[in-house]
């Protein structure tokens, strides 16, 4: 039996195959079992960006089964955080929920080359709030 997560959280941006893909893979990557990770996009893509996948196989997580999600009120309302990439008024509001916004350069379009740095500053972000739910967990 595995234990109950510390918190959930849900990246949201508008396409669900960039920065939410990467934030999302890297929360799974660098927190485990620890908090329950969720991604999704107010107008999902496709696919995930290739240049996504490609920069985060640089640092060994792998987002080729990846799929973007229609962003739903399900989701908001099963997180505890919830955090923006670009999504604007999307996201529904909800009591009892803490909401970030990450401004982040949007991937679409740009070669891995360009990818990379976004990729970093997601995995700092990410690193940051691994950091803020473990001070805020029960011990």
């Amino acid at each position: 039996m595995s234990p109950t997560p510390a918190a959930s959280v849900l990246f949201v941006c508008v396409h669900n195959a960039g920065r939410s893909q990467m934030a999302a893979g890297f929360l799974s990557h660098l927190a485990g079992d620890r908090i329950e990770v969720r991604s999704a996009g107010s107008l999902p893509a496709d696919q995930v960006n290739p240049a996504a996948i490609e920069a985060m196989k640089e640092v060994g997580i792998d987002l080729t089964t990846a799929a973007p999600k229609i962003l739903t009120t399900e989701a908001v309302q099963a997180s505890d955080y919830v955090i923006s990439m670009g999504c604007g008024d999307a996201c529904p509001v909800f009591p009892g929920k803490t909401y970030l916004d990450w401004p982040l350069e949007d991937p679409a379009g740009k070669g891995v080359d360009a990818v990379r740095p976004i990729r970093d500053k997601i995995r700092s972000q990410v690193m940051s709030l691994i950091a803020d739910i473990d001070s805020r967990a029960k011990p």
